[in-house]
């Protein structure tokens, strides 16, 4: 199969899923669930960094695209296009790519090498930023088209920003945008897909709730979420 163009795995815009998981969730837990096996919470923090890898402002920008979090330590851990054999080329833990356009980021999560649809795990065609969670079960990192890979630090504190670009893809809840109650007004056609998960797995299990929306979209993000996710919507504001 080819790297890009492969459908995500249940959390794609144009598939809602509403109450496949639970509304409780672990926070920002990257553990994982459902087909994904084991987790692997916190292993983000020793992700190896790759020659050549630099530092810099940490990458985990507000939601309007300015740096709103501390300064900390950049680790750039997947650079390019290719598959990563997880364990030698890349370490299981949380890692963010941001900047990507027009969907063209493609990435999974294989069990195997074999190429099979029956391989995946989880992956999605990526608009903005995404956030994945390699776990120590996983054998295979696929990316094609995605700007770098970065590890990401759970523990670390940012300003969350009160608002979200439509098509900004994922924000973590607590660190890119703060919990509360937003809308987006204005969108046409069932192009606006939201979702709220605990995790960043991507598995059917770790969505706690979404939607497809036409006209205008109210969601609550709560504190326990780990994670909110935008695509194809107009701007988001914080209004309760």
């Amino acid at each position: 199969m080819g790297t890009k163009g492969k459908v995500a795995l249940g959390v794609v815009a144009g598939i809602v899923v509403i109450g496949v998981a639970s509304a409780t969730s672990g926070g920002d837990g990257d553990g994982g669930s459902g087909s994904s096996g084991g987790g692997d919470k916190g292993s983000s923090a020793s992700a190896g960094q790759k020659p050549g890898g630099g530092t810099g402002a940490d990458s985990a920008d507000s939601a309007d695209g300015s740096d709103g979090s501390e300064v900390a330590e950049k680790v750039v851990a997947v650079e390019g296009d290719g598959d990563f054999q997880v364990g030698s080329d890349v370490k299981p833990g949380t890692y963010r790519t941001s900047g990507n356009t027009d969907d063209l980021c493609y990435w999974e999560r294989a069990k195997d090498a074999s190429g099979e649809i029956d391989s995946l795990l989880a992956n999605d065609n990526v608009s903005g930023t995404s956030y994945v969670t390699i776990l120590a079960t996983d054998k295979l990192f696929k990316s094609s088209g995605c700007k770098d890979w970065e590890a990401v630090d759970l523990k670390a504190k940012g300003t969350p920003a009160a608002k979200m670009a439509g098509n900004g893809g994922m924000f973590r809840v607590g660190a890119d945008v703060a919990p509360g109650t937003y809308k987006s007004a204005g969108n046409a056609d069932d192009l606006c897909y939201w979702e709220r998960s605990k995790d960043a797995s991507h598995s059917v299990d770790s969505i706690v709730a979404n939607d497809n929306v036409n006209g205008t979209a109210v969601a609550t993000i709560s504190a326990s979420d780990g994670y909110f996710k935008t695509t194809g919507c107009k701007d988001w504001v914080k209004t309760g």
